[in-house]
């Protein structure tokens, strides 16, 4: 049998939930949902990516929310090399901001310019970027969460 997608993997979900509650002190998914990895992907009032710890990072998850935003669908965004999602202007303001996560675990205040499939324009406001960590604390990736974002 041949493992669940990371969007209805529970194991995954709960690498994104306690890789955020560890580094920023809160839950991402409240209380209360029985089905976490399908409220997160499904029905979340905001926006999670993530991408994989390869040397030119690969979109790993998308949630429904950020499909929408990004204008990708779970197979096209799971194809798309992360740095992508930023036009080339921008992509080296974004490598800074990736390496500082790196570094510090997360960022909770991050706001830059993205690109939809389209070439729509969007600015992504108030995002937290953190690490993905393993119980051992194995880095799995980085992971963005933003509930704000506007056309530019």
């Amino acid at each position: 049998m041949s493992p669940s997608p990371f969007y209805v993997d529970p194991a995954f979900t709960a690498l994104l939930d306690s890789s955020f509650t560890r580094l920023l002190g809160a839950p991402l998914i409240p209380a209360g949902h029985a089905d976490r990895a399908g409220w997160l992907y499904e029905r979340a009032p905001f926006c999670v990516l993530a991408h994989n710890t390869a040397h030119d990072p690969i979109f790993i998850y998308g949630n429904k929310a950020v499909q929408r935003c990004f204008e990708y669908d779970w197979e096209e965004l799971t194809s798309l090399p992360s740095r992508l999602s930023a036009e080339l202007p921008n992509r080296e303001e974004r490598q800074r901001l990736l390496d500082i996560v790196k570094r510090q675990g997360f960022i909770s205040d991050y706001s830059g310019v993205r690109i939809a499939k389209s070439g729509r324009r969007f600015v992504i406001e108030n995002a937290v970027v953190w690490e993905l960590l393993d119980a051992e604390g194995r880095r799995q990736g980085q992971a963005a969460m933003f509930a704000s974002w506007r056309d530019v």
